[in-house]
């Protein structure tokens, strides 16, 4: 069984004059990011793998809500093929996850995670909002045979707000 967390990155801040990869959170996206984390903590089974794309305001985003997981930075890990607004480079780094990861939790972008949510996931959603989640679990013994799983959260900010 192997279940994956996708985050989104929460808000970002488009007031300084830096590269999309160096934007930060604005203050909505660091609130945000805190409370997931804080609603995320009773959802979801113990995580063996993080990889965040390294974007600032992911890696920001996996920050706050791993402290609010108790989650060990050992397990924690940057990843430049999540920095992918597609999807194709995200679906190959969980693919090629080491199979003694049973549970995997990525932080990531939009368009991707909305896409990868749909294509795996058995309740679709329209738009992955910043700072969602959504958990899926396969019933796969190895990550390259993930198919169509089943949805075990679709959360976001909003709904507790």
């Amino acid at each position: 069984m192997k279940t994956l967390y996708l985050i989104r990155h929460a808000k970002s801040s488009w007031e300084f004059d830096v590269s999309d990869e160096q934007r930060p959170l604005n203050k909505r996206g660091l609130k945000d990011a805190d409370l997931m984390g804080e609603k995320l903590k009773p959802l979801v089974k113990p995580i063996d793998l993080v990889i965040s794309s390294p974007a600032k305001r992911a890696r920001t985003t996996a920050e706050i809500v791993l402290s609010r997981l108790d989650v060990s930075d050992e397990i924690f890990n940057l990843e430049p093929d999540l920095y992918d607004f597609g999807g194709q480079s995200v679906i190959e780094v969980i693919k090629k996850c080491d199979n003694t990861v049973n549970t995997l939790m990525i932080f990531g972008h939009n368009h991707a995670f909305t896409s990868i949510a749909n294509l795996y996931g058995n309740e679709r959603i329209d738009n992955l909002p910043t700072a969602g989640a959504v958990g899926i679990e396969f019933d796969v013994e190895q990550w390259k045979n993930i198919n169509v799983g089943k949805n075990l959260l679709m959360i976001w900010p909003k709904m507790f707000k």
